[in-house]
C-alpha cells in the first residue's frame, strides 16, 4: 500500500490528459526522487500559472503581459491575420518561422451539439478587430483551421460574416489532410499549407 501522499499525487496527475494510473505512477516516483528546491521550483510555477496568465485582450493569445508577444511585437504585419480554433495551433505556425502576420485565437470551433454557437466564440470580436484595421490597406485573413467537419463549417460561418468587409480571405492550403490537427502537424506540411493557400 503506497503512502497516502503518493497516492494523492498519483490520482492528481491521473486528471491530466494523456496521463493514465501507470505513467501518473512514475512520474510520482520521479517527483518523489527530486531535491526540495526543485520540487519547490515546481511548485511555484504550478501556482504562476493561473494567477500569472493573462489573455491578450487583442487576439485571445495567453501572456503574461497586458499584450502577448506576437501583438506586441512592431515587426509583425498587423493586415495579415490567422485565424485559429485555439492557442496551442499558434505554436507549430510560430516553428516554421514562415509567417509574419499575427493571430487571432476563436476559442473553439463551431458545434451546436456541445453547445459551442457563434455567440459563444469571438466571432463578433474579430469582425470588429477587422473592421478597425487601417483603412485602404491590403488586408488579408488566414483561416487556419482544422481540416474537420467542424473546421470547414466554421471556415464557411466566417467567410459569409466576413465577406461583405472587402477583404482577402484565405484557407490554408490541404497539406494538411482531413481529420487531423494543426497541433501534431510537422512543419513541412504547414509551410507548405501556407504557402499553399486558397
Amino acid at each position: 500500500m503506497l503512502p497516502l501522499p503518493l497516492k494523492n499525487l498519483i490520482d492528481q496527475l491521473s486528471k491530466l490528459p494523456e496521463i493514465g494510473p501507470r505513467a501518473a505512477t512514475r512520474l510520482a516516483f520521479f517527483l518523489l526522487n527530486q531535491n526540495e528546491t526543485d520540487l519547490k521550483n515546481l511548485t511555484q510555477a504550478i501556482i504562476e500559472l493561473k494567477s500569472k496568465t493573462k489573455t491578450c485582450p487583442n487576439c485571445f493569445n495567453l501572456s503574461s503581459d497586458t499584450l502577448c508577444s506576437i501583438c506586441a511585437d512592431p515587426h509583425r504585419n498587423k493586415n495579415i491575420i490567422c485565424v485559429v480554433e485555439d492557442v496551442l495551433d499558434i505554436l507549430p505556425i510560430e516553428k516554421t518561422k514562415k509567417y509574419p502576420g499575427i493571430y487571432f485565437v476563436l476559442g473553439g470551433l463551431l458545434n451546436p451539439a456541445l453547445g459551442l454557437t457563434p455567440q459563444k466564440l469571438h466571432f463578433k470580436e474579430l469582425a470588429e478587430k477587422i473592421k478597425n484595421l487601417a483603412p485602404n490597406q491590403k488586408i488579408e485573413i488566414i483561416l487556419a483551421l482544422n481540416p474537420t467537419t467542424e473546421g470547414d463549417t466554421t471556415a464557411l460561418y466566417l467567410e459569409r460574416i466576413l465577406k461583405p468587409l472587402n477583404i482577402k480571405i484565405t484557407r490554408l492550403g490541404r497539406g494538411l489532410s482531413t481529420g487531423s490537427n494543426l497541433e501534431y502537424a510537422d512543419e513541412t506540411t504547414l509551410v507548405n499549407a501556407l504557402l499553399g493557400r486558397k
